[in-house]
C-alpha cells in the first residue's frame, strides 16, 4: 500500500525529521513537501532529504494568498500523488494517532471497512505551561488536551482525511476531499462509521469540515500540536501562517488550544521507535547539520523576537492567559460562576 502525505510548510525545520519519521511508522510510505519564503533552513533540509529518496521538495506555486489551496491544486498532477492508493493531507504538527490493530493506517483503513475516504477528529494539545523551545520529540513533551469530545463549547470538531484513490474527486480541501456532482463516496469517521450525511454532501457551511467528535475517535485522533511551547508559538507568530500569508495569531487562537483539561499519552506508544528513527536519520552527518542548523536559526529567531517591546508584551499576555477557552469563560460569568477578569 503506498500512502503519501502532502503538506505545506514554512520556517518548519526543526519539526520536520519527527513529522516524518513518525509518519513513516503508521505507515506513510511517500512525503510531498510545499515550501515557500523559508529562512531557518527548512527549504535546505527538504532538498537534501529529497536527495536520498525520503520526500518530494517542490516550491509552492501560489502567487496569491491561499498557499494550501494553490498546492494541493498542484499536488494532484504530480505522480507522487497520481500513483499512492491513500493521499494523507496534514500539517506537520499534526500526528494520525491510530488506536487499533498495530497502529498503523492500514490497520485503521482495515478497521474502518476500506472506505473510500477517512475523515478523523483533531484533538488540540495545550501549550500546558512549556515555555522553552526542546530538540525533542513534541509528542513527548505535550500530554494535555481539552476534552476531546467537547472544544470551545462545540461537540462538532474539525477533521483532517485519508482518501483513497478512487474517491470521485473533485478537488483537496484541506480538512476534507470534495467530491463530484451528486457522488456519494462510502466515507467513514474514526470510528468506521458513516460520516454524518450533511457533512458528507457539504450541506450546512458551518459543518463543512468538521461533525461531532464522540463516538468518533475509537480507532484513531488527530493529536494537533497547535501551539508546542511559548517559545515555537512566538517564532510561529512571527512567520504567519501557510495557509493565509501575513495573518497574525492573536491570543484568541493560543487560549482556545491552550485547555489543559485532559491527559492523554496514548500517541506515547510510538516514543520509543520515534525516538530509534531519528537515531537512525542523523547518522547521516548531512541531515544532522541541517537539522541542527534550523533549529539554530529558530532559537536565534526567538532570541530576536523577545528583544522586541511587542513581543515582549506578546509573551507577558500569553503567559497570564486564561487557560480556559474564552467561550467557556463567557458561559461561567453569565451563569455567574467566575468573576470577569479585571
Amino acid at each position: 500500500m503506498r500512502v503519501t502525505a502532502v503538506t505545506c510548510v514554512k520556517n518548519e525545520g526543526p519539526f520536520l525529521l519527527e513529522w516524518i519519521a513518525f509518519n513513516q511508522l503508521i505507515g506513510v510510505t511517500d512525503h510531498l513537501f510545499y515550501s515557500n519564503d523559508c529562512s531557518d533552513g527548512t527549504d535546505a533540509l527538504l532538498d537534501a532529504l529529497a536527495d536520498r529518496g525520503l520526500c518530494q521538495h517542490l516550491p509552492n506555486p501560489a502567487e496569491g494568498r491561499n498557499y494550501q489551496m494553490e498546492a494541493l491544486k498542484d499536488a494532484r498532477k504530480q505522480d507522487i500523488v497520481i500513483n499512492a492508493d491513500w493521499v494523507w493531507v496534514a500539517d506537520v504538527d499534526e500526528f494520525l494517532n491510530i488506536h487499533v490493530g498495530d497502529h498503523t493506517i492500514p490497520a485503521l483503513i482495515d478497521a474502518c471497512g476500506d472506505p473510500q475516504a477517512i475523515s478523523v477528529n483533531f484533538q488540540f494539545f495545550a501549550n500546558d505551561g512549556i515555555e522553552t523551545f526542546k530538540d525533542a520529540p513534541v509528542i513527548g513533551q505535550f500530554t494535555r488536551s481539552h476534552n476531546p469530545d467537547m472544544w470551545c463549547g462545540e461537540s462538532a470538531i474539525e477533521v483532517k482525511s485519508l482518501v483513497r484513490h478512487d474517491f470521485p474527486l473533485q478537488y483537496y480541501g484541506a480538512h476534507r476531499p470534495f467530491q463530484k456532482g451528486k457522488a456519494r463516496p462510502e466515507w467513514a469517521d474514526g470510528s468506521g462509521r458513516k460520516v454524518p450525511h450533511k457533512f458528507l454532501i457539504a450541506a450546512n457551511p458551518r459543518r463543512i469540515r468538521r461533525f461531532p467528535a464522540n463516538g468518533a475517535r475509537a480507532f484513531a485522533t488527530l493529536n494537533h500540536y497547535a501551539l508546542r511551547s511559548l517559545d515555537s508559538y512566538l517564532v510561529k507568530n512571527d512567520r504567519g501562517d501557510v495557509n493565509r500569508e501575513n495573518r497574525a495569531f492573536d491570543d484568541t487562537y493560543w487560549r482556545e488550544r491552550n485547555d489543559p483539561a485532559w491527559e492523554d499519552t496514548s500517541i506515547q506508544r510510538y516514543l520509543p521507535d520515534l525516538k530509534a528513527a531519528l537515531v537512525e536519520l542523523k547518522k547521516d552527518k548531512e541531515i544532522k547539520a541541517l537539522h541542527d542548523a534550523s533549529v539554530k536559526a529558530h532559537v536565534a529567531k526567538r532570541d530576536e523576537l523577545i528583544g522586541q517591546p511587542e513581543y515582549q508584551d506578546m509573551q507577558a499576555q500569553l503567559r497570564a492567559a486564561s487557560t480556559l477557552p474564552p467561550q467557556e469563560e463567557a458561559m461561567l460569568i453569565e451563569l455567574g460562576l467566575l468573576e470577569p477578569a479585571k
